[in-house]
């Protein structure tokens, strides 16, 4: 029956013909569309990567095999040594402070009316190549208050709390009553009440006085008082002026301490001149010698050596993390933007407070975001030359080497190749760690 049955069935539908799978059959047109990356890929990287390793091992002619030695020299040559020590802490701290920033950043735009164009702000130097940054920055850390915007604040900052002196070039002049001492001048002989006391000085051009200076005036004798007047003696010779008095075209040394010692040393009395240059000294001054202390002609306050060796490092550091604050803020922004408001809103409810919101909560759901910023960053720091070598000059340059910089030096400028592809493989080798970090949390991600 079932035979039957079955003999009598209608045939069904013929079966479709088996067709290739789309891998199978085009492979060919995949290998083509494939070909320009691959070729490009090879003679970009590949290739590249190859001959550095290979010749790594070679001399610096590159016809004698030097087994490990460019190696060796990685660690025992000081230009490069120093250049490591640099990348640690380029490494530690540039990622570390720009990912910092960044959270900050990010977190406080959220509670500002004008966020927006402060993220526009901050995030504007990613449009700026490392050599203008260079060049900027170079700029800001000139040694020159006149020059450098970063010693041009700091002067201003120090002098608000410890003014400068006006006449740092000022000295006595020929036939002086004074005589160096200790950095400043006194008289060569005793002064006396009732007597008018001069204290001529050249060095200061008129150009140079402060402001508040006036024409010199002649002091007067006063009885029972030691008067006197400081000017800038600067008219000479015949039919110019007179040498040891004030002429009408002399200013006097306005606010010039000026000081009474005895024969221990000590100041017996003070006074500063008005802006004629005239002062006066009570009577107990009678008998001392008159003094301008080393005060008075300190050299101006010229700032701080940004690019000398203690802090050449990190003054770039921080010229990186101008930049790049702003990359990690928009990133960290992005993920911010991601996170529960209900678990914020649940937090403070419960009773926590900003800040612990904050650290156990934005924090730990931010971690993945905060990796991804800061491995970028790690990776990024390795390969940063640039602004070493614009923003730091001459000497300033080895005390902030790295080793991509070091890595352009024995290629290029000292003609050791061999060294140069060993900096090089080292410096992938530093990467690949941090590469396989990367890609495993992003499969965790993804298998998430």
């Amino acid at each position: 029956m079932a035979s039957a049955a079955a003999a009598g069935a209608p045939p069904g539908p013929a079966a479709p013909k088996s067709r290739k799978s789309v891998t199978g059959t085009r492979k060919a047109v995949a290998v083509l569309f494939l070909l320009p990356a691959l070729v490009l890929l090879g003679a970009l990287v590949v290739y590249p990567i190859g001959y550095s390793v290979v010749r790594s091992f070679y001399n610096a002619s590159g016809d004698g095999f030097a087994g490990f030695d460019n190696y060796k020299a990685l660690f025992t040559d000081d230009g490069i040594r120093t250049a490591l020590k640099n990348n640690i802490i380029w490494v530690v701290f540039a990622p570390a402070v720009s990912t910092a920033l960044g959270l900050i950043f990010a977190v406080l735009t959220e509670r500002v009316r004008w966020g927006t164009a402060f993220k526009l702000v901050v995030f504007m130097p990613m449009a700026i190549s490392m050599l203008a940054a260079g060049i900027i920055f170079r700029l800001v850390y000139d040694q020159d208050p006149n020059k450098g915007v970063a010693n041009a604040v700091w002067v201003g900052v120090h002098d608000t709390f410890a003014q400068s002196s006006a006449f740092p070039k000022a000295h006595p002049g020929r036939n002086s009553p004074l005589k160096p001492d200790g950095g400043g001048f006194i008289t060569t002989s005793t002064v006396h009440t009732g007597r008018a006391v001069t204290l001529p000085l050249v060095g200061v051009a008129p150009d140079q006085m402060p402001d508040s200076a006036k024409k010199a005036v002649a002091a007067e004798p006063e009885p029972g008082k030691i008067t006197g007047t400081t000017w800038q003696d600067f008219t000479r010779g015949k039919g110019v002026g007179r040498l040891g008095a004030p002429d009408p075209s002399e200013l006097g040394y306005a606010g010039m301490r000026i000081e009474a010692v005895d024969t221990a040393g000590q100041v017996v009395a003070s006074a500063k001149a008005a802006s004629d240059g005239t002062f006066t000294l009570p009577a107990k001054a009678d008998g001392t010698r008159l003094r301008l202390p080393a005060s008075n002609f300190k050299e101006p306050y010229n700032g701080v050596d940004w690019l000398g060796p203690a802090l050449v490092t990190p003054a770039i550091i921080g010229s990186y993390v101008w930049m790049w604050a702003g990359f990690a803020m928009v990133l960290i922004a992005a993920g911010l933007a991601g996170v529960p408001r209900e678990l914020l809103e649940a937090a403070r409810v419960d009773g926590a407070g900003e800040w612990q919101v904050f650290r156990r909560i934005t924090v730990p759901l931010l971690a993945p975001v905060l990796a991804v910023v800061t491995v970028t960053l790690m990776i990024n720091v390795l390969k940063v030359f640039d602004l070493v070598y614009i923003i730091a000059p001459g000497s300033s340059q080895d005390d902030a080497n790295v080793l991509a910089l070091e890595l352009y030096r024995k290629g290029f400028s000292e003609g050791r190749p061999g060294i140069a592809s060993a900096i090089a493989v080292f410096l992938l080798l530093l990467v690949i760690p941090v590469m396989l970090f990367n890609i495993r949390r992003l499969r965790r991600e993804v298998r998430r």
